[in-house]
């Protein structure tokens, strides 16, 4: 039984997932979206948040405990300047994992995993929403049909 057993090892010894996951959230919050195994996103989600949640508290000790996890100058002057104050309001869920099919080599399954609060197409379709148009039947589509075109021949002889 796997009791108590909840970290994905990722088939690395401990100093290897560190850097890998190190090295991934560097990434990430480099390039805002980096493509990955379904796995190593899962694994990555965790290591990566509550680093985003020190950044909203701008002090030295949060600067210095998010370096030593990220070990990456430039990583951590972009969370800190950057990526913090657009999330300053939210209460936390700051990435999304997006499954985007499988790898052609192995068959992996691969994921997107991006911010959420980066993703342009995503936001500009949330602000504006279309509204649904309902299905129509055959005979619906028959019956507005025969208005339509009787109201122009109505308009042809008022225009003369």
């Amino acid at each position: 039984m796997r009791h108590n057993r909840k970290v994905n090892h990722l088939g690395r010894k401990s100093a290897h997932r560190k850097a890998l996951l190190a090295n991934m959230a560097s990434s990430l919050i480099l390039h805002k979206r980096i493509e990955t195994t379904v796995a190593k996103a899962k694994a990555l989600k965790p290591y990566v948040e509550p680093l985003i949640t020190k950044s909203k508290d701008d002090s030295t000790h949060s600067r210095r405990v998010v370096f030593s996890y990220l070990k990456d100058k430039e990583a951590t002057a972009e969370l800190f300047r950057a990526i913090a104050p657009k999330i300053a309001d939210r209460p936390g869920g700051y990435l999304r994992i997006l499954h985007i099919g499988f790898r052609a080599g192995d068959a992996t399954e691969m994921a997107l995993v991006e911010f959420v609060d980066f993703n342009e197409a995503a936001l500009a379709g949330s602000t504006k929403k279309e509204e649904k148009k309902a299905t129509r039947r055959s005979r619906a589509k028959k019956a507005e049909a025969a208005p339509a075109e009787a109201a122009p021949a109505e308009e042809a002889p008022a225009a003369e």
